[in-house]
């Protein structure tokens, strides 16, 4: 049974700052003939989710995403094409927008509480709960705009999820909070999962989105790219899409006389992917092609966090892997077991250049992103080999 179904969805809006939408605003552009200047932030959609199923919508900022939530929840009203849904929606998206920053907490839950739709009774029931679980119990009597944007968005995010939809959209607030707090939200969202209720979730925290979706949506300019396996979707985001509108910070240069032509990274499984499980393996395929006989090339390669920091690095040079020479076509494999990376996004660089270092054949700077998920609660970015020791004294 399908739950959400969209049908040649669309959405059209007025650029901002252009004057007043009245008649005596826009008679001037009338007499002139022109035409009322705006964008499409979404066009021709056309997608079905089932009941039960949890689907990401990934893509980059600007795509559209947050505008087919809207969409979804008939917050906003389509230009062209529908929506239909079916069932109780609990929209995740505007987290506060509700709340009056005079008025206490505590208030403000019935206040939010009554725009959501849910009975004053029901709030008084689950009054405790929704304060428990924000954390905020020596500060619900508090004025909310004392509140820290943490306990702010805390307090909202527990008022909506006790709505018990049958849809729940979500809008990047898993990210919102201390870590615990993230924690129990996404343990919130695992127990709507097994209560069987439908979820349409948008982030760009992308292992997230892999761990708790069965299908995931790629948006780019309004449009849907691709449906599918979230590793497929994902993968496809990161290898083409990310690179190919600007979104990374690559950079390729060289002679080119040798040239890695095809690369392929490949699980501890050897399926070619873009994610990799911390503690497992990761092996890099390089097909090659040398426009002449060299001698002595160094093949490397170096890792980089999200955020640009430089993980490690190593060559054939540094491992005494030395390749007497190289001519016509070949291939290189890398293999990396254990993968001792925890959790996030890491940027993979190649690189093939002269035993001296003087020439730089090919370089492929920040140009093959990868994830890894970790299933382990340790904390950092790669992980370090350790054992605890406890003596109790005599």
């Amino acid at each position: 049974m399908n739950v959400i179904e969209a049908r040649n969805l669309g959405k059209w809006f007025r650029r901002q700052g252009l004057g007043s939408p009245t008649l005596l605003g826009s008679l001037p552009r009338w007499l002139r003939g022109a035409k009322p200047e705006g964008f499409w932030a979404l066009r021709e959609l056309n997608f079905s989710i089932r009941k039960g199923q949890t689907v990401g919508v990934i893509g980059p900022n600007g795509s559209g995403k947050s505008s087919l939530l809207g969409l979804v929840a008939q917050t906003m009203t389509p230009t062209e094409g529908s929506v239909e849904t079916v069932g109780r929606i609990s929209a995740l998206l505007e987290l506060g927008a509700g709340f009056h920053p005079d008025l206490s907490g505590r208030e403000n839950v019935f206040l939010s509480a009554a725009i959501l739709g849910i009975p004053r009774e029901d709030i008084r029931k689950r009054f405790d709960h929704i304060v428990d679980f924000a954390g905020l119990r020596d500060f619900i009597d508090m004025p909310v705009k004392h509140y820290s944007s943490g306990m702010y968005v805390r307090l909202a995010f527990s008022v909506a999820i006790e709505m018990n939809p049958d849809i729940l959209l979500v809008d990047e607030v898993l990210a919102v909070g201390d870590m615990a707090f993230q924690m129990k939200c996404l343990d919130r969202i695992r127990a709507f999962q097994r209560q069987g209720k439908t979820i349409l979730l948008v982030s760009h925290a992308l292992e997230t989105v892999e761990e708790f979706c069965s299908d995931v949506l790629l948006i780019h300019e309004g449009r849907l790219i691709m449906q599918g396996d979230p590793t497929e979707v994902i993968s496809t985001y990161l290898r083409q899409y990310m690179v190919r509108i600007g979104l990374l910070n690559v950079e390729e240069h060289g002679t080119r006389e040798i040239e890695m032509r095809s690369i392929r990274l490949l699980d501890e499984d050897g399926r070619e992917s873009a994610t990799f499980r911390s503690g497992g393996a990761m092996t890099v395929e390089i097909d090659y092609a040398a426009q002449r006989r060299i001698e002595r090339p160094v093949f490397g390669f170096n890792i980089k966090t999200g955020n640009g920091f430089y993980v490690f690095g190593s060559n054939t040079q540094i491992a005494r892997v030395p390749i007497d020479a190289v001519e016509g076509n070949g291939r290189i494999r890398l293999r990396i077991e254990p993968l001792t990376l925890k959790q996030g996004r890491f940027f993979l660089s190649l690189a093939v250049h002269s035993w001296d270092h003087a020439v730089q054949y090919h370089r492929q700077e920040d140009l093959h992103p990868f994830l890894v998920k970790d299933a382990s609660g340790d904390k950092g970015v790669f992980q370090l080999n350790c054992n605890w020791e406890h003596r109790a004294s005599s």
